[in-house]
């Protein structure tokens, strides 16, 4: 066996790189998404054993949506690129441009074992250029492909050494092949087709038998007339063991898939669901449509679905032609190859093997696929067809005649090959360029018009894309899935009439309900979406509930499986108000799937609703436990024990929004509410950095401004939070709570009587029963001297609100000073007036403390800095009647009120969805 030498193996990746550099420039697109956007398997956080669980998708293998195809090892590379780049698209195609490499190398090793040396490089470098492997290289998932290539072809190499001298059997190399045909096979499923490819070589290659010698040998023992040579029967005993193998895998893979097919709907594969003979007809005019692509690879389409060929439903049909003719010219290369020895024959063999065994699990001959044609899946054949085209050009150019013309047509062939790689490989940059080049081949696809239309949506480009939408339903009318994409555009661009009328088409085209019968129609589970968006859309109008929930309970009359309708009713229960039944429904849901993380969450919302705080953060930490990184579930399970108000919660608490805000960096709540559990354990120059942090990312936070006022006023900071109140009352001029604080530092700080006053007026002119503003206003006409009307304005606080102690005791205040100034009128006064001075000094030190008072219980500011400054003054007849309190007693009821206010601040803020 010849080795690949350093230089061939340096020409093969020179090639590729220059076929292949601008696929690093590609994004994920088409089956990208599904299989790395949307896969959860990717995560780090997933356990390891998910991915042999679940299939390529993500999906688990149990659920009928699953399309069963279980390719973990796969996925587990994929992983290792998350691991190492997240979603970095560059390292997920420069690692496919490697395997592509490698590919290439291991199958140049291959080709040296039935072509000459140069032949070898021939039909390696006809494999590296190839344009029909641009899906299976520059596309992300086409990783299968890749990856199972390898391990097949090693496993074939490990084969051709199992023969030592004499005949004798090596098992070593057999029990690699073994080992390696399953690794093969857990990165793609035709990867056990080797099996069947090293059955061929063993026969007619190692053993060297030609077909009519295998025929004559086996009449000559059925007469009697002679024994199986000891040769063959080393030869069975290999087949054996192969066969047996292959069983057991056969067997392990149909339990993984517990016995179950995928379900593909008559949009994925239309001839899988017609009669004969349009069903035969057309699987094996597919065969010739296959071989030519790899003949001819100008007119590529990354989805061959739906209409895009027409089914063969008449033997009349003239591509009817090209079937006969590909049999016709397959027959007689496997007469050649079977029938004649030598060493063309041979390579012929193994070249035919090569193209049809690895094909045969994509062929729909032994059973549907979800597709008609798939570029990827000629990714092994290919080699077996750049093996016959190699050996075919050596018989050439070993003609002096045709040298030359054998050599041009090889370099331009090569040479044309690498540039329609090159130029297919920009196609696959995004989903709007592969499926606009998709249309230039194909206009009777719908799927291709939804696809076109998906990427214009995701660009926020719904007019362009309803128009590719409704194209979509003109060329396959009866396609459900599209007729949803025009409703949901419609929706997206507020017309929910139109909306409504496209999604009614596509209800009308869903299998009906028969009454008592289970809903067992073979369709797109995703087509049952129809209920839910239908509802969906219309519960937006209250008077139209019922009608929402009759769809969702039809949805799960016609599928009792149906996870998505339970989660969609649930919401819809909470929103009617009915919590206890939105409760059966997600225990339901859980019941199909107590793996959904979301799940639990909304269980925990519906146990919120029903005042039950201790369930909710249990079913909370259930899906944390399922999904540590569930961002919605930690950042309201910290909430809810922040809520809770028992200190032991709080780092725990802490540690969620620590999490939370580690994967929402750009999210100000987190950080808000991080400053909120530190001002709760008195953590004031911590509270003030994460409030500081939550206002740079929202500078119109109105939560977060009013907060790192108030702590500000709390630590003795006043004058600092006056230009925080600025802002806030900026973006919220009715801010009441923000107007009193103000306010009351403009008054009690700056000694601005007018600025106050203009707050607290203000305040009264968005809210005239205002009794906290009421109150302070009368405090500045006190302030002015105005005590008339001070009066005036207390005796409407009073009767605004008859039960509070503190207005009627300032209102006796300012009466007793009325009834005082009068008395010393009459009287003969000292010409310089101490006594006046003294008397009014005392009555507004006692008004100024209680007014303190007062302010601190609405606006939550903390009065001990304006205490320390007072001087001692007696007090009047009304402030001894009034029980004193002692210090510690009134500090622990200012600490329980700026508690509970700012509580309140933040509940304002949750409602208000800040």
């Amino acid at each position: 066996m010849a080795d690949v030498s350093l230089k061939e193996a340096a020409l093969i990746v020179g090639v590729v790189a220059a076929c292949y550099w601008n696929s690093l420039f590609c994004g994920f697109v088409f089956d990208d998404v599904s299989a790395i956007l949307d896969n959860k398997d990717l995560h780090p956080s997933t356990p390891l054993r998910n991915l042999f669980q679940n299939d390529f998708w993500g999906t688990p293998m149990s659920e009928e949506r699953s399309h069963k195809s279980y390719r973990p090892l796969t996925v587990l590379t994929f992983r290792l690129n998350y691991l190492f780049s997240e979603l970095n698209a560059v390292s997920y195609h420069f690692l496919n441009l490697v395997f592509h490499v490698v590919v290439c190398i291991v199958f140049l090793k291959v080709c040296k074992l039935f072509l000459d040396n140069r032949s070898s490089v021939v039909a390696s470098l006809l494999f590296a250029v190839h344009p029909i492997h641009t899906e299976a290289v520059t596309g992300v998932v086409g990783r299968a492909e890749l990856l199972s290539s390898i391990f097949f072809l090693a496993a074939f190499l490990s084969y051709t050494k199992s023969k030592g001298p004499d005949n004798t059997i090596v098992w070593t190399p057999i029990a690699v092949t073994v080992f390696l045909v399953a690794v093969a096979t857990l990165c793609k499923e035709q990867g056990i087709t080797v099996v069947g490819i090293c059955c061929v070589y063993e026969v007619f290659i190692a053993q060297g038998y030609t077909l009519p010698a295998l025929l004559d040998t086996a009449v000559q023992i059925l007469r009697g007339k002679g024994s199986i040579p000891f040769s063959m029967l080393q030869t069975l005993l290999k087949l054996i063991v192969l066969m047996f193998s292959t069983l057991l895998l056969v067997v392990v893979r149909v339990q993984v898939i517990q016995s179950q097919l995928p379900v593909f709907t008559r949009f994925d594969n239309p001839a899988a669901v017609s009669p004969s003979p349009a069903r035969q007809l057309t699987f094996n005019y597919l065969l010739p449509v296959n071989a030519w692509l790899l003949l001819n690879p100008s007119e590529l389409c990354c989805d061959w679905t739906m209409g895009t060929i027409p089914l063969v439903e008449s033997l009349l049909d003239v591509r009817n032609i090209a079937t006969l003719t590909f049999f016709c010219f397959l027959g007689s290369l496997m007469v050649f190859s079977l029938r004649y020895p030598g060493d063309s024959s041979k390579t012929v063999l193994m070249a035919l093997c090569l193209i049809v065994l690895p094909f045969i699990p994509a062929s729909n001959l032994f059973f549907p696929v979800g597709f008609v044609v798939a570029e990827r899946v000629l990714y092994v054949p290919s080699m077996g067809f750049c093996i016959l085209v190699a050996h075919g050009w050596k018989k050439l150019s070993n003609k002096s005649v045709l040298r030359k013309i054998s050599w041009v047509c090889l370099a331009a062939v090569l040479f044309t090959h690498a540039l329609k790689t090159l130029h297919r490989n920009w196609d696959w940059e995004s989903e709007y360029t592969l499926f606009m080049s998709a249309l230039k081949v194909n206009k009777n696809n719908a799927k291709l018009w939804n696809n076109v239309g998906h990427a214009l949506e995701n660009e926020k480009n719904f007019e362009r894309a309803l128009q590719f939408f409704i194209q979509a339903t003109q060329v396959q009318p009866d396609d459900i899935g599209a007729h949803m994409n025009v409703g949901r555009t419609y929706k997206n661009l507020n017309k929910t009439k139109e909306a409504e009328e496209s999604y009614m088409i596509a209800k009308s085209l869903m299998p009906q309900i028969i009454p008592g019968k289970k809903y067992a129609a073979r369709v797109a589970p995703n087509h049952l979406n129809v209920y839910i968006n239908l509802a969906n859309l219309i519960r937006a109008n209250e008077s139209r509930l019922e009608e929402a929930d009759q769809l969702y309970r039809q949805a799960i009359s016609m599928r009792p499986d149906f996870k998505q309708a339970y989660i969609s009713r649930g919401e819809l229960l909470l929103k009617m108000n009915k919590p206890l039944k939105a409760k059966e429904a997600y225990l339901r849901a859980l019941e199909l799937d107590r793996t959904n993380a979301d799940l639990w969450y909304n269980l925990a919302i519906v146990y919120i609703e029903l005042k039950d705080p201790t369930e909710a953060l249990k079913n909370f930490n259930r899906a944390l436990e399922l999904n540590p990184t569930h961002k919605l579930a930690l950042f309201n399970s910290a909430l809810l024990m922040q809520e809770s108000g028992d200190a032991r919660l709080r780092p725990e608490a802490k540690q969620r929004l620590l999490h939370y805000v580690k994967e929402e960096p750009q999210d100000s709540n987190g950080y808000f509410n991080l400053g909120m559990l530190a001002m709760d354990d008195k953590k004031d120059m911590e509270a003030e950095a994460w409030m500081k942090k939550a206002i740079r990312l929202q500078p119109n936070f109105r939560s977060a401004l009013f907060n790192l006022a108030l702590l500000y006023s709390q630590t003795g900071k006043e004058l600092m939070a006056l230009p925080v109140l600025e802002d806030l009352l900026k973006y919220y001029p009715d801010h009441t709570k923000g107007l009193i604080l103000k306010g009351d530092i403009l008054m009690n700080q700056k000694k601005d009587i007018v600025g106050a006053k203009k707050c607290f007026e203000k305040i009264l002119e968005l809210d005239p029963k205002n009794v906290q503003g009421k109150h302070n206003l009368c405090v500045v006409y006190f302030e002015e001297k105005d005590l008339i009307k001070a009066e005036k304005c207390l005796v409407e606080t009073l009767a605004l609100a008859p039960h509070e102690e503190y207005i009627q005791r300032h209102l006796n205040i300012v009466r007793s000073k009325i009834a005082s100034l009068g008395a010393m009128e009459q009287s003969s006064l000292p010409s310089d007036g101490t006594a006046a001075t003294e008397a009014k000094k005392n009555s507004l030190q006692n008004l100024k403390e209680a007014k303190s008072e007062k302010t601190t219980t609405k606006s939550t500011v903390d009065n001990k800095e304006h205490s320390k400054n007072k001087k001692p003054t007696e007090k009047s007849s009304v402030d001894k009647e009034t029980p004193k309190k002692s210090t510690k007693e009134i500090k622990d009821i200012e600490k329980k009120r700026v508690a509970a206010l700012k509580r309140l601040e933040e509940i304002e803020r949750i409602l208000n969805g800040e």
